[in-house]
């Protein structure tokens, strides 16, 4: 047994992971105490990461063409078709799109071959769909793509602001930190920005349920307000800043009155009027924004109203204080520093830096090589499959993300692939929506087996590393780019050995010809010089550290513009003339509904990772639609009856949650939900392809919809140890399925068009191995309840009728894990089987505490009888214990109840 140290592969917090491994397995993983991203806490989805693990499911041998090949037939076949690609059509007939899953190393490489030796400007990133907004806002305030805080500010704030951020189910830890902050310091207050009541709302002291796409006015008119309370901190602007009688102009050309704001956001004046008042007389304020912000067709704007009122009070650069983008995926900031988006270079250079293109041609000039790079940005994300799907675009390289289904307008981005003539798809999951439109397909490897850095969000540069060998024939991505770059002639430039090699490469980059931080003189912000020449010993064990690191800064570097200095060419911060637009997503008589989207406790990104670990399915086990009671009234729906979404580009069909968190005439879907786990759940297809006109980033948090209730003719709960035996006609003929992994079978969720009348015991016989051995039928109710045997062990159960009715499950799995091992039922559970359990217990209902694996009728069982707070509760049931996550559920648990 070895204990080593890696880093988390899901959101942008970046937490150290100890992981126990024995014998080429991981059997255990807890927080890295040492680590100062989360000082030993992980959330429930880090918890279960050995429980993802495993070559099941796994793309094990390269394909071309639907074949299996060996590495050097695959590898030639791409090398082949792009040159042909590029002779025939030129290098802008290339295009690549790439993800914030990658490693630091893989985005250097891939950066440095499609742009410096392709030659083409259209690789962009999925990065383009959580952070653009904010980069260019950054971009536009600070002169660099710099977050200037650092997660310590978040314990010493005074306010700390969460807008467009669901913190506690999207970076639990740093909700957790900021909990026991609030804990430690009485005096520390939390305001909650979001249209939805959110678990984030249980350690706030003030919540605005404002209107979705009111945040750029509710921030212009708190700068407005800042002015006309004389809390302009007037020398830290005369000193630092420049802008500020224009972005304060364009803030008073709306009512700056309290009453007008709080109209135009649907607020109550007096919650706002506290907000307003609280900001202004604070100095150490942090701003928390994301998803909410920056997933918006003003989201560039947005995120610059934010950092306006922070320079107009003097809140920036000092511990406690500053706007704070929060990263949605585990390297989303190292890819932003290779160039991993279409308008960048690599080491924070973009296209109209002076001299940037010259400088980095010369710095990957080989003896025999010179770079080609492209004159100007090319086609961001969505943008490159608007251009596929023309004709302009004739060759595409995606590598570990799912355009398929987080693309807006889902169903074009399919059309636009299946017209593509080269789709080179680079992942580690065998089923995916992406791979049947792939042309190539190379088996990459995953978290626990890649080797290099990831860069979170306070800029914390940490080390993950390769534990695990990759499953089969699967290679790291930096080898397969490395590999085709040597057969394109372009080898000399890629003669890369290990990834401390790459990594030294780009830390190099990131220091050559940038002077010292001195505004005028062109420095680059971006400086991890201090890493270089790092040996391959050192590379192993470097710890974490946040840049800037250069050899004023060997330590690396907390916080940033302390001494007011910022990266544009006089030095002086930008504060931007904001007018707030209106979502670019106009609702309609046929499409009344304001649609919202985003995560999951539980979840992440598509779920071919979380999906993998049965604890982290039973939270939310379905797709849903999260609507307000009066929306679920008026359209004669009730709580978890199937209903229909029909948006832009495609319908949703999903279980009902009738939720008070959620805003009268609007509706909340997740983002996780592919063709591998249900049929009609994909959140893209529901979204017009609106984008900011300045980052690209899509439009994703404001949809138009109309919502219907769906009377299905039955429904249906399968359970069954192996998939095989099921024939597609099992998903053709339902209108709707979900697949649920449990430990050790797969549970369908299953119902069928009105009208459909099915003779049950025939398409069990026609569709099921064995046929059924048990059975228990009541034709008058439309009720079924079957179970099939072989050799005494069981191999499928069915009950027909409505998921109210169901027992529940962890009996029955325990079955299929006895059936896995080869031990038949006893007697008495025989007798049990068709009921399903062994207590006449029905179904308990969702997961609530995941880590361990406690139900929400269970607990709400254990209030009712004296349990009456989150203490009482973790004592007899462990719920809450662990990872924390599941507190604020708990708590509205215990407030229903009573």
């Amino acid at each position: 047994m070895q204990q080593a140290r890696t880093t988390c592969p899901y959101c942008g917090v970046g937490c150290g992971v100890l992981a126990q491994v024995d014998d080429e397995r991981i059997v255990h993983v807890q927080g890295d105490g040492e680590h100062p991203a989360n000082y030993g806490r992980l959330c429930v989805k880090g918890s279960a990461l050995h429980e993802t693990l495993g070559n099941h499911g796994r793309l094990t041998r390269p394909r071309v063409d639907g074949v299996a090949v060996d590495w050097d037939t695959a590898l030639d076949s791409v090398a082949t078709r792009l040159a042909a690609i590029r002779e025939t059509q030129g290098a802008a007939a290339i295009g690549a799109y790439l993800s914030g899953q990658l490693l630091t190393e893989d985005y250097y490489v891939a950066n440095k071959l499609f742009k410096g030796f392709v030659g083409t400007p259209h690789l962009d990133t999925n990065s383009r769909l959580c952070m653009a907004s904010a980069v260019a806002a950054h971009k536009r305030a600070f002169g660099a793509d710099a977050v200037p805080c650092c997660y310590e500010d978040l314990e010493e704030a005074e306010l700390v602001v969460l807008v467009g951020s669901n913190l506690a189910w999207n970076h639990p830890v740093l909700y957790q930190r900021i909990k026991t902050a609030k804990t430690r310091n009485p005096l520390l207050r939390v305001v909650v920005i979001d249209p939805r009541v959110t678990d984030s709302c249980e350690i706030a002291d003030l919540y605005l349920g404002l209107a979705p796409g009111s945040d750029g006015r509710l921030f212009t008119g708190l700068l407005a307000r800042m002015a006309d309370a004389g809390k302009l901190d007037r020398v830290y602007l005369d000193r630092h800043t420049a802008g500020l009688e224009e972005a304060l102009a364009a803030a008073r050309e709306d009512d700056t009155t309290v009453e007008a704001i709080a109209a135009d956001c649907d607020l109550d004046p007096e919650r706002l009027e506290t907000f307003y008042y609280w900001f202004t007389t604070q100095l150490h304020v942090v701003t928390l924004f994301s998803q909410g912000i920056n997933q918006s067709s003003s989201g560039t704007d947005k995120g610059n109203a934010i950092i306006n009122c922070h320079l107009a009070g003097g809140k920036i650069g000092l511990p406690g204080a500053g706007p704070f983008s929060i990263t949605g995926q585990p390297n989303a900031m190292g890819g932003r520093e290779v160039g991993g988006l279409a308008n960048q270079l690599a080491a924070h250079m973009d296209y109209h830096t002076p001299g940037a293109i010259d400088r980095v041609t010369r710095f990957w000039t080989t003896e025999n090589l010179v770079p080609t790079l492209p004159d100007g940005p090319g086609h961001k994300a969505l943008e490159l499959f608007e251009a596929i799907e023309r004709g302009e675009v004739w060759a595409v390289w995606i590598m570990a993300t799912n355009p398929a289904v987080s693309l807006p307008d889902a169903n074009r981005v399919r059309r636009a692939l299946e017209r593509c003539p080269l789709v080179i798809v680079s992942e580690c999951a065998a089923a995916t929506d992406l791979l049947p439109y792939a042309d190539i397909v190379l088996p990459a490897s995953g978290w626990s087996e890649k080797d290099g850095t990831v860069t979170n969000s306070e800029r914390c540069i940490s080390r993950q590393r390769g534990l695990l060998p990759p499953p089969g024939e699967a290679r790291h991505d930096w080898w397969i780019i490395t590999e085709v770059a040597r057969r394109l002639g372009f080898g000399e430039a890629f003669a890369y050995t290990h990834p401390a090699e790459i990594f030294d490469e780009h830390a190099r980059l990131s220091g050559f010809e940038n002077p010292s931080h001195t505004p005028g003189e062109g420095a680059r912000l971006f400086n991890i010089s201090g890493l270089a020449g790092l040996d391959r010993a050192a590379y192993d064990t470097l710890a974490p550290i946040q840049w800037p690191v250069t050899a004023e800064a060997r330590r690396g570097t907390a916080r940033l513009f302390e001494d007011g200095r910022f990266a544009t060419p006089d030095g002086l911060a930008r504060l931007l003339p904001v007018r707030p637009r209106a979502p670019a997503q106009s609702l309609s008589e046929a499409r009344p509904l304001r649609l919202n989207t985003g995560r999951v406790r539980d979840q992440w990104h598509t779920m071919t990772r979380t999906g993998r670990a049965p604890r982290l399915m039973n939270h939310r086990a379905e797709p849903f639609i999260e609507v307000h009671p009066d929306d679920a009234a008026s359209h004669g729906i009730v709580d978890r009856q199937l209903a229909r979404l029909q948006g832009a580009g495609g319908d949703y069909l999903a279980r009902i949650r009738v939720s008070n968190g959620q805003r009268p005439g609007e509706v909340f879907v997740p983002m996780h939900w592919t063709d591998q786990f249900s049929g009609r759940a994909r959140m893209g297809s529901l979204l017009e392809g609106h984008v900011d006109p300045l980052s690209g980033q899509p439009e994703s948090k404001h949809g138009a919809v109309e919502l219907a209730p769906f009377r299905p003719g039955w429904e249906a709960t399968l359970m069954v140890a192996d998939e095989s035996s099921l024939g597609d006609d099992l998903v053709d003929e339902s209108a709707y399925w979900a697949r649920i992994p449990l430990s050790r079978c797969q549970r369908w969720q299953l119902a069928g068009e009105p009208g459909d009348i099915r003779d049950w015991l025939v398409w069990l016989a026609d569709h099921l191995s064995p046929a059924p051995t048990l059975w228990s039928e009541d034709p008058a109710c439309g009720r079924l309840r079957a179970a099939g045997l072989d050799q005494g062990c069981l191999r499928w159960w069915l009950m027909v009728g409505p998921p109210a009715e169901l027992p529940g499950l962890a009996w029955l799995d325990e079955r299929f894990n006895e059936a896995a091992r080869g031990e038949a039922l006893e007697i008495g559970n025989r007798r049990r089987l068709l009921a399903g359990c062994d207590d006449g217990a029905g179904d308990s209902g969702p997961l609530v505490c995941s880590c361990h694996q406690v139900a929400q009728g269970v607990i709400v069982s254990a209030i009712r009888k004296g349990d009456a707070s989150v203490e009482a509760l973790g004592a007899r049931l462990a719920c809450g214990t662990q990872c924390g996550s599941c507190i604020p559920e708990l708590k509205s648990l215990i407030e229903e109840s009573a």
